[in-house]
């Protein structure tokens, strides 16, 4: 019994493309709040909405909402989470075709 592999490269496009709209839209939602003075979205939070797959979003929202730009967990921090999935999308790509 082999697995569909269409499947599982479907679910895991689907699943990154709706973390990352998350991800986006986290950075916004906290930037609004600081704004006006609501409560807060951790920053351990939207580092490890990144660190689930949102690295992309994350950096968009960063970049689009001016949002944590001058803290540098996040601006080393979200480039070096993004380096190290696609070195790991890489990684197992080349394994995969390797067998």
């Amino acid at each position: 019994m082999g697995c569909d592999v269409k499947f599982i490269v479907y679910g895991l496009l689907i699943y990154l493309a709706a973390v990352n709209i998350v991800a986006f839209f986290l950075y916004g939602i906290d930037k609004w709040k600081a704004q006006h003075d609501k409560w807060r979205i951790t920053e351990a939070a939207l580092l490890w909405i990144a660190v689930a797959g949102g690295s992309i979003g994350a950096l968009l929202g960063m970049k689009v909402w001016h949002h944590k730009t001058l803290h540098a967990k996040f601006r080393y921090g979200l480039p070096a989470i993004l380096i190290l999935q696609i070195a790991t999308v890489i990684a197992t790509v080349y394994y995969c075709h390797m067998r």
